[in-house]
């Protein structure tokens, strides 16, 4: 799992080991065959050990209502090894019916155009999630279908401590301090950094581009254009104003600059800290260590200036797509069975194989009423309109390798919130240059 997911750049590794079970490296193999059918199709997916479950219960649920189709499935291995295979594959037409991969930037590279068959005349596409659907089109054409819930880069607070406190989950950055002022008096330190693992310390700078996003609509063209910089545009600049604002004041934890990922949900499920910016992503690790955390642990997104536009940054799950090499009989048992996997039968089926991460995608697909409190409290957030929007990543393709150890440092006092800006806009550069980007 990463910040955008399969790509290159800053990988949220701590989660990788916690979230999901290690992925092996190695050749595609043959997992799972659904026989019976009078026409066969493969679909290829990644070899973690819930991707294979989710494979697995949607095939069983789908072939069980199709008896005509058999599903084939077959594994690949993640990271750069798998992106390869997948680009391998589709040049060489050589790819399964059915695949799946990555949205957003990664989405684009892999040519959908050329590779990929257009959905856009499917009926189901309507009640695909807009945020996801921007990160699968390409020339005005929708081209995948959602597998898995989205993540958010979000507040994780320690519900219990808030009742205490009489305290209401903020809306501006205002409140939010104000709130975190009232936790210190009491003794609780206010907000949870793990900067143990580099990683966590991106969260004020990555989670607040909702709120670049309501302030500076272009932001995203002008920046992959370099027009626009972290540096120089006063709302993009506030991620690293934040993040030195709260080491300043006093309100991070004792042990912020040691303290990893588990010591810092081990703080928030004990209510020995109150708030945890983080990826939503580590909620389901944390409850299967501390089970109270399920309800104890409640979500809110990064607020910024103005209450109106309160909204969450959220990362887009991955795709299953078909090549246009699937044809004929194929092509018809391909398009079924991604039908199925956007409707509200196929979320079931896949909160049949593990409990969400996140809302779904797709339209009329609800939510377990067992699903975390953390969980719930993102769904209000992609149902209003203008409350959600996607991550800087699925929007623009310029992304440095330093912002981890750059917000560290902004976050423990080295470095001031605009150097660190300034240094974060030179680190990219190089990025964007090895791109071929125009303007750079």
């Amino acid at each position: 799992m990463r910040f955008r997911p399969g790509a290159s750049g800053l990988a949220l590794l701590a989660v990788s080991s916690l979230v999901l079970t290690a992925c092996s490296a190695g050749s595609l193999g043959s997992s799972s065959d659904s026989s019976g059918g009078s026409v066969q199709i493969t679909y290829l997916i990644g070899n973690q050990d819930q991707d294979l479950k989710n494979a697995q219960q949607l095939v069983k649920d789908f072939t069980a209502k199709n008896a005509g189709i058999s599903i084939k499935i077959e594994t690949r291995p993640a990271g750069t090894e798998g992106d390869n295979i997948v680009k391998t594959r589709l040049s060489t037409g050589d790819m399964p019916e059915v695949f799946n991969y990555n949205t957003g930037s990664l989405f684009q590279a892999i040519a959908p155009q050329k590779n990929l068959v257009s959905l856009s005349d499917q009926p189901y596409v309507g009640n695909l999630d807009d945020n996801f659907k921007n990160t699968v089109t390409a020339d005005n054409q929708v081209y995948g279908v959602p597998v898995g819930g989205f993540m958010g880069g979000a507040v994780l607070y320690n519900i219990p401590i808030y009742k205490r406190l009489g305290l209401t989950p903020p809306k501006t950055w205002a409140e939010f301090m104000a709130n975190s002022a009232k936790i210190k008096a009491a003794g609780i330190p206010p907000v949870i950094q793990t900067y143990g693992e580099t990683w966590t310390a991106q969260l004020f700078v990555l989670g607040d581009f909702h709120n670049v996003a309501a302030t500076e609509p272009d932001f995203a063209d002008k920046y992959t254009k370099n027009q626009a910089k972290y540096a120089t545009s006063p709302a993009a600049l506030k991620g690293f104003e934040h993040t030195e604002a709260v080491h300043d004041a006093g309100y991070e934890n004792k042990d912020f600059a040691s303290a990893k990922l588990p010591d810092g949900l081990k703080m928030l499920a004990t209510g020995k800290g109150a708030q945890y910016p983080i990826l939503s992503g580590v909620v389901a690790n944390m409850i299967a260590t501390y089970p109270d955390a399920g309800k104890n642990v409640g979500l809110f997104a990064l607020p910024g200036d103005d209450a109106s536009k309160n909204g969450l940054t959220v990362w887009t799950p991955g795709a299953n797509y078909i090549p246009k090499t699937a044809t004929g009989a194929k092509l018809d048992a391909a398009k079924k069975f991604l039908a199925f996997i956007a409707s509200p039968d196929g979320c079931k089926s896949q909160t049949t194989a593990g409990a969400p991460t996140g809302p779904y995608a797709v339209k009329g697909c609800a939510l377990p009423a067992d699903v975390p409190q953390a969980i719930k409290d993102m769904q209000p957030y992609l149902d209003k309109p203008g409350a959600s929007s996607l991550a800087l990543e699925f929007v623009s393709p310029v992304k440095g390798p330093s912002l981890s150890q750059i917000t560290v440092e902004v976050g423990s006092g080295i470095r001031k919130a605009k150097d660190g800006a300034v240094r974060y806009d030179e680190d990219v550069k190089k990025q964007a240059q090895q791109l071929g980007l125009a303007g750079w």
